[in-house]
């Protein structure tokens, strides 16, 4: 569904991403991970439309969306949570929430979406009226998501999500992130916790100095020592750490 063939990415004259060339099938769930600094952001935001294509190309499907202007990636079906989360916080919820299906195609089924999305997180409808600044950081991770849900994407990117929650609610996160993948959603998920990343995901990407420098299973890339060290934050017995 999703393919980058050599995509290169600058901030002014410094290089930013590097011949980056992934694939994500319809359906899929692939983690990107690596240290901090490596590009994560910067490559999320490239698929999300955000930053620029500097050169190489990226196409959705049949769609090229090489050099799409960035309000037209949400009419292709992708949909970002950015680090950081970024809600309208003066607003309430359920007005952060309508937001989200302003793209074609998506407000004319904006009762249905926001059905489905208070479905999915039982709690948002306790939270319609409140200004969404006065939500705790995990439920606001939770109104982002349902934000991004609200366009009706075939792509979810997801950037640093777990991003200062407690462990307790990252279970939940990531709970909620299986269960929308399993309702057919692709999601691409930029995480630092490794770990949890690597759980969840049928294949995962390592990225160092804006280059992919490892790609595979989970299972594939946790039998290389060198990378369980240098780029997953493992010890020799193996275990885990968040980058």
């Amino acid at each position: 569904m999703l393919e980058l063939k050599s995509v290169e990415a600058r901030y002014g004259a410094a290089v930013a991403l590097r011949d980056i060339t992934l694939s994500l099938a319809g359906g899929e769930l692939v983690s990107i991970v690596g240290p901090n600094g490596a590009g994560k952001s910067t490559l999320i935001n490239v698929i999300a439309g955000i930053h620029r294509v500097a050169a190489g190309t990226m196409t959705l499907g049949s769609r090229d969306l090489t050099h799409l202007p960035a309000w037209r990636f949400c009419e292709e079906g992708v949909a970002i949570v950015p680090e950081g989360r970024r809600l309208f916080t003066a607003m309430t919820v359920r007005e952060n929430l309508e937001l989200g299906s302003y793209c074609a195609g998506a407000k004319g089924a904006r009762r249905e979406s926001l059905d489905r999305v208070a479905a999915m997180f039982p709690p948002l409808t306790e939270w319609f009226e409140r200004p969404a600044g006065t939500l705790s950081g995990g439920q606001q991770q939770m109104a982002a998501i349902a934000r991004a849900l609200m366009a009706r994407p075939r792509l979810l990117l997801l950037d640093e999500p777990s991003l200062g929650l407690a462990p307790v609610i990252v279970l939940e996160l990531f709970e909620i992130i299986q269960r929308v993948n399993a309702e057919g959603v692709a999601v691409l998920l930029v995480e630092q916790n490794v770990a949890m990343a690597l759980d969840i995901a049928a294949r995962a990407y390592v990225l160092e100095q804006g280059r992919i420098v490892a790609e595979g299973t989970p299972e594939s890339l946790l039998r290389e020592p060198r990378l369980r060290r240098a780029y997953l934050g493992a010890d020799e017995a193996g275990a885990q750490h968040t980058l």
